[in-house]
């Protein structure tokens, strides 16, 4: 864990518009496009186009407010569940799903993906798949035993979880608790598609220097396996930003399906 003095994200307020202005825009000196936008869409829209993983509902437990890691899941699921920590987050998230005036703009994003998954002809239409099917966003807290309390979510198909556990884990041990978590929202055999910085200690957004939760690629996968997963497929891209905004090294993922715990 880092500094004591770098806040932390669900505990303290994060300004979401800036995060994504710095990390995810399409600003000229927004230097991290290959590893927080292609990325991620490509290893999301490779999986999904293989066709094995789809069903009725698929929850998003992800950093933030960004929607671009949806747009592959939208194709394949009818319902998708936003499950977000923070007010703030879930007020920049449906600016945009409301389409309203100073929401921020996705096209970019939405271009990319379908650069990548090579449907020209539909560029519209991902950005209105993803709002019909992200109709329900609900506030939790990882803290607690039902992290949505008092709701209660039906058993998901598959969980997309991008960059959470970095942001909310203090230590390996509450890496290992959240994922159990994470793990209880799931339908036996369901799938877990999981993007993570590899060996980061913090991130910058406006003033602010939030403590990120840094562990390798053996970690990763051995906790995965540690409570029943499988896993399916791993990629790894290593940093190609140059910026101080935050130090990790590499960015991961890791799709998997819940099987039996040892």
């Amino acid at each position: 864990m880092a500094s004591s003095t770098y806040k932390i994200y669900h505990v303290h307020s994060m300004d979401s518009r800036q995060f994504l202005e710095d990390y995810m825009s399409d600003k000229p000196d927004m230097v991290f496009g290959e590893d927080t936008l292609k990325f991620p869409i490509e290893c999301l829209a490779k999986t999904f186009s293989m066709g094995h993983i789809k069903g009725d509902i698929l929850i998003d437990l992800s950093f933030g407010s960004f929607v671009h890691h949806l747009y592959a899941a939208s194709e394949f699921f009818k319902h998708i569940i936003v499950l977000k920590v923070s007010d703030r987050c879930i007020l920049e998230l449906k600016r945009w799903l409301d389409s309203r005036t100073g929401a921020f703009d996705w096209g970019h994003a939405t271009q990319l993906h379908v650069d990548i998954y090579g449907s020209s002809d539909e560029l519209e239409d991902k950005e209105g798949k993803v709002r019909s099917a992200a109709q329900h966003i609900i506030k939790c807290n990882p803290e607690k035993e039902n992290m949505t309390h008092p709701i209660v979510l039906p058993p998901a198909d598959c969980i997309i979880s991008a960059w959470f556990l970095n942001s909310i884990s203090k230590d390996q041990d509450d890496y290992i608790r959240y994922l159990r978590k994470i793990s209880g929202l799931l339908k036996p055999g369901g799938h877990l598609l999981l993007i993570g910085a590899l060996e980061i200690t913090y991130y910058t957004v406006g003033k602010d220097k939030f403590c990120a939760l840094t562990y390798d690629e053996d970690f990763a996968r051995k906790a995965l396996v540690g409570e029943g997963f499988v896993i399916d497929d791993c990629k790894i891209r290593k940093r190609t930003a140059v910026s101080d905004l935050s130090d990790y090294k590499a960015f991961i993922f890791i799709a998997a399906h819940k099987g039996e715990k040892i």
